[in-house]
Parts: structure tokens; sequence; C-alpha cells
């Protein structure tokens, strides 16, 4: 999905340095994290991280369980407010102005367990004004999704899938969707993906944190690879593919061993 340099990749240094990706169109980004550090009980889950990442790009935030993934996608999402540092969404400090610009996935179930599809549908659109019920529809059909079972009678797989069709029918900036796919057997993971990146707006951002870097590698723009909640690399993906002479799920294997 990425289109082809035009000009030299920088160096591997210069993209762990800057974590910076830069726009299609030169235009501004719609976040920017600077020297964001979150503490839990005296132990760092992020550690002077910066970041900035522009619309039109879909980035997977990639890195091992507990190296900050889900810290830095809650504080985007607004949901943890007690950290060090700038962060912005299209220009606001997360709060409740930027929960209208943010759709967010958590990697926990957020759904009663007696909502059917139907109900589900119907509580977003209540819930959300941004909210497209089509969208939702066209996804939950595309998902394969039984219209006559409640969340507590569906597999774990089909719950991941209901709540990834609402979260991507809202009309929002700014997608953050953490470990999407991880309670997803391998064989439906890439309709999951398909789902995800269905009628993408080039004019909104999405993020999508995993671990599952072969998974996800064949439909990301960009990548972000945190450790020990720190940057570790940025770029774009065949910048990197380039720069390191290996594909992403290598280099993750690479790093992280």
């Amino acid at each position: 999905m990425s289109p082809t340099a035009t000009m030299p990749p920088p160096g591997p240094g210069a993209l762990a340095r800057t974590g910076q990706i830069p726009a299609l169109d030169g235009g501004e980004p719609l976040v920017v994290v600077d020297s964001l550090t979150k503490t839990y009980r005296g132990r760092p889950a992020l550690s002077g991280l910066s970041l900035s990442l522009p619309p039109g790009r879909v980035v997977g935030l990639m890195g091992a369980n507990g190296c900050g993934k889900t810290t830095l996608l809650k504080i985007l999402a607004g949901v943890l407010a007690d950290y060090e540092g700038s962060v912005s969404i299209a220009g606001h400090r997360p709060g409740p102005r930027t929960k209208e610009l943010v759709s967010f996935l958590p990697d926990a179930s957020f759904l009663a367990p007696n909502l059917t599809t139907g109900r589900a549908v119907a509580l977003f659109a209540r819930l959300f004004a941004d909210f497209d019920p089509g969208k939702a529809t066209r996804l939950i059909e595309f998902f394969g999704l039984p219209s006559d079972r409640c969340v507590k009678e569906m597999s774990k797989g089909m719950g991941e899938k209901l709540r990834v069709a609402l979260a991507m029918s809202r009309r929002a900036r700014v997608y953050l969707l953490d470990e999407p796919i991880s309670g997803v057997d391998p064989a439906a993971r890439q309709v999951l993906l398909d789902g995800i990146v269905e009628d993408f707006d080039p004019s909104c951002l999405l993020v999508m944190s995993t671990h599952l870097i072969s998974d996800v590698e064949p439909v990301i723009d960009s990548a972000v690879f945190i450790k020990d909640g720190a940057l570790l690399l940025a770029g774009d993906a065949d910048d990197l593919r380039q720069a390191h002479g290996m594909s992403l799920d290598a280099l993750f294997r690479k790093e992280y061993r």
C-alpha cells in the first residue's frame, strides 16, 4: 500500500531517532507525541517516546507483550491522563474533544453479553453521532456473523469481528485498534484484516497494535517498533524493509529475540 520512495530512505539510526512518518502530501500530522513518559507504581511503561503520525496511513504498532503498546493507545484515546510529556490529536490534547475524533478498540470485550449484532448496531447508533449503521451492517455480513446469536453465544473470534465492525463504522479521524487479531484463529485473520482496511478514508489514520507481525505486514503502510517503552524504529514499511534488507517480521524477530 505504500508508495515507492522517490528519495533514498534514511538509515536505521535516523528512523529510530526521529520517530517521524512523513505525510504523503506534506501536510500536518494527526498524532504528535513528544517525550511521553508513563509510569505504573514507579515502573516505566513508556519512556521519553516521541512520534509523529500523518493521515492516510495504516500504521502497525509493533512490539512484544508488555512493551507499552496498550498504554500508548489508551493515552491517545484519552483513557489514561496521568503522564508526562505532550500528546495531541489533530492539534488537541486527549480529552472530551478528541474522543469525538478517535475510535478506540480496546483489547478486552466492551459489549454486554446479551447483545445480538442488530442490538449492538442500534446501541452504537445511539451512543455515537458519527456512527454509520449501514457500514456496520455491511461489515457484519462481510464477516459472516450470525444475526440470531448474542455475544455470550459467539466464539471469541466472532466477538472480535463484531467489535471491529462497530469500531470501524464510526466516521472518526483516528482509529486505534489494540491487538484486533490476537483472539482470531490464523485462518480468519486475513478476513478480519480485509474488513479493517475496507474503504479506508485517506484523510484518516489507523493505528493497529500487534505482535503478530507476519499477519499484518501485507496491509500496513508504516511501522512503529516499541521496545521497553521506548521507540526503537519508525518509518514507512517499504523504507524499513529496504534499509534493513529484510521483512518486518524478520526485523521484529531479530530485534526482540
